[in-house]
């Protein structure tokens, strides 16, 4: 068959001028960039849009990352805006990798964040803890427990021993069927938990206690590991248990429901005495080049129905106090997501040293998780 060249031609010439007419446009784009360090999947799909559409001054480059450990490594890059966990934020503040906070441009979060936030000990450091808000503002924090298919898990109703809850991520029987993040704290965290240790221990027998439990779990049990991966393969009944952040389990809810399988999966979540309550918190790096612009960001995030979209689209709880007032009462009023004074006194936030980081990066190197 005879190619008709002049067509192609035609639709070459269209193409080219298509692509100078992009070019020039960049080119005439004099709104600054505003780059943005966020996790995987933890914006509502329009937030962006709307910050964009009420300040027109701004352009927003949009990065993810799966984890704490795999974004550190990227902060020498230029970001304006990023979301680590607090223990992750105790580090960068002790390495002067973030600026402090000018909180008088930030009136929506005086306004509207929870009070609850001035009085977590952030860290070990008491002096890090008292500066701690100077240099970060929560975005939204979770719980960590144990999400699994109640028709398939048997586990006695209102336990929250960690024995019992996360030993259904050890039980051979479930070989090929659990799901462990891929996350240095949250892994070491649980097998230390099991044990009945704290979740920031430094003791050495403990820590290798904690390294054999899960070598052998690798071994034994061979489980999926991820992050976002992992609630999808909850939601299919892949899998019959995991480890799992409170917000992805309303997450997987609404998986379920999508893909029809609410009468096959019954979701449960449950957080055992002792584990991690986590904040994500906006910081502004060092060497940030757009700090006004990453000040509009956060005071923007912080407009109760801004707050109340990222809320709703990831499934997280909100330190926005008028935000989490418009949410369903059985979320709001629900301990494992937004836990009471009695349950968080039986949680612990992660702490983070020099020393925390040398010996929990050993036992994660020990470990050998490479996916």
């Amino acid at each position: 068959m005879k190619k008709n060249w002049r067509k192609i031609i035609s639709t070459l010439g269209l193409s080219i001028v298509m692509a100078a007419g992009t070019v020039i446009s960049t080119a005439c784009d004099s709104r600054r960039e505003l780059v943005i360090y966020n996790w995987n999947e933890y914006i509502a799909e329009n937030t962006v849009t709307k910050f964009e559409k009420a300040f027109p001054q701004y352009k927003v480059i949009y990065r993810t990352f799966e984890n704490n450990e795999t974004m550190y490594p990227n902060l020498d890059n230029a970001y304006d805006v990023i979301i680590p966990s607090e223990y992750m934020v105790t580090r960068l503040i002790r390495e002067g990798r973030i600026r402090q906070l000018d909180w008088e441009k930030l009136p929506n979060v005086t306004k509207n964040m929870d009070p609850l936030f001035r009085t977590v000990k952030y860290s070990q450091d008491e002096i890090i803890t008292e500066r701690f808000l100077d240099y970060a503002v929560p975005y939204l924090y979770c719980t960590v427990g144990l999400v699994y298919d109640a028709n398939l898990v048997d586990l006695p109703e209102g336990t929250r021993d960690p024995e019992e809850v996360w030993g259904v991520l050890f039980d051979e029987q479930y070989k090929n069927r659990i799901g462990m993040y891929n996350s240095m704290r949250e892994s070491i965290g649980v097998a230390l938990n099991y044990n009945g240790n704290s979740i920031n221990t430094l003791d050495e027998e403990q820590l290798l206690e904690a390294k054999d439990l899960l070598v052998n779990q690798k071994i034994w049990l061979s489980p999926s590991r991820g992050v976002d991966t992992l609630k999808d393969k909850m939601a299919h009944g892949d899998l019959v248990a995991s480890v799992a952040w409170s917000g992805d389990h309303l997450v997987i809810l609404d998986r379920i429901r999508e893909i029809g399988k609410s009468d096959e999966i019954d979701m449960r979540f449950v957080v055992p005495t002792g584990s991690n309550w986590s904040i994500d918190m906006m910081c502004i790096p060092m060497n940030a080049k757009n700090v006004d612009g990453a000040h509009a960001f956060i005071n923007f995030m912080y407009d109760p129905d801004i707050a109340l979209a990222n809320c709703k689209f990831v499934g997280y709880s909100t330190p926005n106090i008028v935000a989490r007032e418009m949410l369903d009462p059985k979320i709001s009023s629900n301990p494992n997501y937004y836990p009471d004074e009695a349950t968080l006194a039986t949680l612990e936030v992660y702490f983070s040293s020099e020393e925390y980081e040398k010996k929990y990066s050993e036992v994660w190197d020990a470990i050998g998780v490479t996916s």
